[in-house]
């Protein structure tokens, strides 16, 4: 039986992982690598940080099995929107800025002016936030000039590892299409958007769809990591499209509820002509014909971990979701919107703060618990009631991360997002999707669709209860009213931190 390996190249690390024909994960090394945030608002990696721990870490893989010439191939998924600048010999002109560096409002405001906002929706099918591409580029072009005139092309963050594998320069699309320069619809860098904003074009690489093969590991990295030298490179995806394809988010209705770090609701999508004004992130899938909507909420799993960090460090997640438990729906009146480092999705503000609501001396540490779980899922409720205004239907949701570690979390998803909650037996995430591209692209199986039927399998089901759903429906309407009666006040109190 063959192999593939899967790399998911993560903010804080790379996790390979080999999965066998049937979608099981046989063995899985993750390698830390640091990150460097000199200024306020400044995020940045060493792409050269990256190459050795990917490179330690597939080392590492092979000497721990018996058998690693029976590998056949490899794919990536990668942290979106990073800026890799490199030179006319593909090395990197400096380090590069991440997708939640955010210095480049200014330029934001810059390319709104001078494409238009209408435009720009038209085109690329999202606004401009400072954690896409485009905008960095427009911060080096003006503070680095020299810098800037240096380069010859530029990467993602995974691609610029999967060269350093191949001697290959490619750019996949569900990728490209974070960079604020692609033709989203239409596939193809968009010269409309370069000219605009004074980026020249010949800087933009060649596109490959996510399943295509690009060449094979070097024999110098094959010998020195223990593979073959024919073995298979495949485009790989960005992070979110390789997390719905190992999700199994591979046809219309099927949505996924995503809870790391930060949370994000994604659906499905076969059209790219559908217009959601900038409301929610649009974007290239890895499925070649594909597309998905996406809502991002800024600070999910970080909200309950600040929170237990802050008030509750001596207990565990598992102490505190039992408290939890024995807090009503709607946690005895206690509202929390989870905005403690600015907001993503419908609200692109970094200014807006997180709040608690309707505190009063009879509320115990599990009404506060329960309140920080339910205003996550509130605001990640924002995004899937987004979709279901433009006409989508989300009546099923596949849960993973922090949010589909705990059954009452769970349910509360199901009835906020009125829908079925479904668990998977095992969650692998980006990693899993990036070993199925590379299993679609070895013709082991006919379609990714195909493939995830055979990988992914569901274990555990929430029905949303009735009750419930209408007590969170009142509470819902409540927290929408949140950020524009505390946006004044927010933009006051900055001036105090």
């Amino acid at each position: 039986m063959g192999y593939v390996i899967g790399v998911d190249l993560g903010t804080s690390a790379v996790k390979v992982m080999l999965v066998d024909r049937v979608g099981h994960v046989i063995e899985e090394v993750s390698n830390e690598y640091p990150l460097y945030q000199e200024k306020a608002g400044f995020s940045e990696q060493d792409p050269e940080d990256w190459v050795r721990e990917t490179i330690t870490a597939l080392k590492e893989l092979t000497c721990r099995i018996n058998d690693p010439e029976r590998i056949e191939g490899m794919s990536f998924s990668g942290q979106m929107h990073g800026l890799v600048l490199l030179d006319n010999d593909n090395e990197p002109l400096r380090r590069a800025i991440l997708w939640n560096d955010t210095r480049t409002t200014e330029e934001c405001r810059e390319i709104e002016e001078k494409v238009g906002i209408d435009v720009l929706h038209q085109i690329t099918k999202n606004p401009a936030l400072e954690g896409f591409t485009l905008p960095k580029l427009i911060w080096v072009k003006k503070n680095e000039p020299t810098v800037f005139e240096k380069a010859s092309t530029f990467l993602l963050p995974k691609d610029y590892v999967r060269y350093r594998l191949t001697g290959e320069v490619h750019m996949e699309f569900s990728d490209a299409a974070g960079t604020l320069m692609l033709n989203v619809p239409e596939k193809k860098w968009s010269k409309e958007m370069c000219e605009q904003t004074g980026i020249p074009v010949d800087l933009c690489p060649t596109l490959v769809a996510s399943h295509e093969k690009v060449g094979t590991v070097k024999p110098d990295i094959a010998e020195s990591c223990g593979l073959n030298n024919d073995v298979a490179v495949f485009a790989g995806g960005a992070d979110n499209a390789c997390g719905a394809i190992g999700s199994g988010i591979l046809e219309d209705g099927v949505t996924l509820s995503s809870t790391g770090t930060s949370g994000v609701i994604l659906a499905y999508e076969d059209d790219g002509d559908k217009d959601f004004s900038g409301r929610v992130h649009y974007f290239n899938h890895g499925e070649e014909s594909a597309f998905y909507t996406m809502g991002v909420t800024l600070a999910a799993g970080y909200s309950l971990r600040w929170f237990k960090k802050t008030f509750a460090e001596e207990r565990s997640f598992e102490e505190l979701t039992e408290l939890a438990n024995q807090s009503p729906p709607g946690a005895n009146g206690l509202l929390f919107t989870p905005y403690i480092v600015g907001e993503r999705t419908p609200h692109a503000d970094a200014d807006v703060r997180g709040s608690f609501i309707g505190m009063n001396a009879t509320h115990t540490l599990g009404d506060f618990v329960r309140a920080v779980i339910e205003g996550i899922t509130f605001s990640l409720n924002e995004s899937v009631e987004i979709f279901r205004e433009n006409g989508k239907s989300v009546n099923k949701v596949i849960s993973i991360g922090g949010g589909a570690k705990s059954s009452l979390w769970l349910q509360i998803q199901a009835d906020i997002y009125n829908a079925d909650v479904v668990k998977l037996k095992s969650e692998q995430g980006p990693g899993m999707g990036a070993a199925m591209l590379a299993a679609y692209g070895l013709g082991w199986y006919s379609s990714l669709k195909e493939c995830a039927d055979h990988f992914v399998e569901e274990s555990e089901l929430f029905k949303p209860i009735p009750e419930n759903v209408s007590v969170y429906k009142e509470l819902f309407e409540l927290y929408q009213q949140v950020y524009p009666q505390t946006k004044a006040i927010n933009k006051r109190l900055k001036k105090f931190r």
